[in-house]
């Protein structure tokens, strides 16, 4: 984004004031959201969001905080993922070396959220699905969801943008959303210390560590399946999107940068992933800290870092 000073001089410099530089970032951040929500509330046709990102953008934390933001302007919201319309593990579609393909499209059960949402849309009700990452298999209990007549409902997902998912709803009620970190960060040279995948990248290292337990090397590897998945089922459909939110939160490296830069040098110098863990460890190095204590609560940082 144009109006982002998205330098490492910058940083540097607002670093040295770091709960001002954090509420700066954060007020960006909110104030898109309120007026995405402001412009809904105000509007007498939408009523599906479609929010759709690549990994580690923050879309989770962005369809609460928007239906948060609907609440104020007294508009009742419900949030719907498409994580949860996965098939089955065993009905997975397979790489050709027979391992299971959770990126493209057809890893969701499209007939069923196409019942789920025509049911909302004609009744306003429907029993919605609910997926066990841990077994890999819908859960036999579905949940019940009751939407009123003025209700938003707001779906996101890797694939809230593709034709396959959005073909056959209303598109006269559809709000299409792309986020996702849109700013690389350079120095004063303008070369790259941080690209936009790396930024995602380390968020995703940091949150898979904290809360998955993947190691480093775990990490790098699902990274290439991701990468596979966004270039060919999200990428393709971004231009869909009738309104796009930069996650970028400028003073994030430096809360993330000590864990990251710690866990990267856990990478062997026999792994295929060496150079890269060498190559963004130089570059989190030239990133000031600031404690993570001071990230407010309700952050799209907490999503990687967690509370404290």
């Amino acid at each position: 984004m144009s109006n982002v000073n998205n330098t490492i001089e910058y940083i540097v410099e607002n670093a040295v004031n770091p709960k001002d530089f954090i509420l700066k970032c954060e007020e960006k951040y909110e104030n898109k959201i309120i007026k995405i929500a402001k412009d809904i509330a105000e509007s007498d046709k939408t009523e599906i969001v479609m929010l759709a990102g690549p990994s580690s953008s923050g879309k989770t934390t962005t369809a609460k905080k928007l239906c948060q933001a609907l609440e104020d302007f007294g508009v009742r919201s419900h949030t719907i993922s498409l994580d949860d319309f996965y098939r089955d593990k065993a009905d997975s579609p397979r790489f050709p070396d027979g391992t299971p393909d959770y990126e493209t499209v057809d890893a969701l059960d499209i007939p069923c959220f196409e019942k789920t949402m025509t049911q909302l849309i004609e009744t306003g009700s429907a029993m919605v699905p609910e997926f066990d990452f841990l077994t890999g298999k819908r859960k036999e209990k579905y949940n019940s969801l009751k939407i009123g007549e003025k209700d938003v409902i707001v779906v996101e997902g890797l694939h809230a943008l593709n034709p396959a998912i959005t073909e056959h709803l209303p598109k006269d009620r559809l709000l299409k959303i792309y986020i996702s970190v849109s700013s690389r960060i350079y120095d004063g040279r303008k070369n790259i210390v941080l690209n936009k995948r790396n930024i995602r990248f380390i968020r995703r290292l940091v949150r898979d560590y904290k809360f998955r337990g993947n190691s480093v090397e775990e990490t790098f590897k699902m990274w290439i399946t991701v990468r596979y998945g966004e270039d060919s089922y999200l990428f393709p459909f971004k231009d869909n999107a009738d309104i796009r939110i930069n996650t970028i939160h400028l003073y994030e490296i430096c809360v993330l940068r000590d864990l990251a830069a710690e866990l990267l040098e856990q990478v062997s110098d026999n792994s295929e992933f060496y150079k890269e863990s060498q190559r963004l460890i130089r570059s989190l190095h030239k990133f000031p800290k600031i404690d993570s204590s001071l990230v407010p609560d309700n952050s799209l940082l907490r999503e990687f870092i967690g509370k404290e």
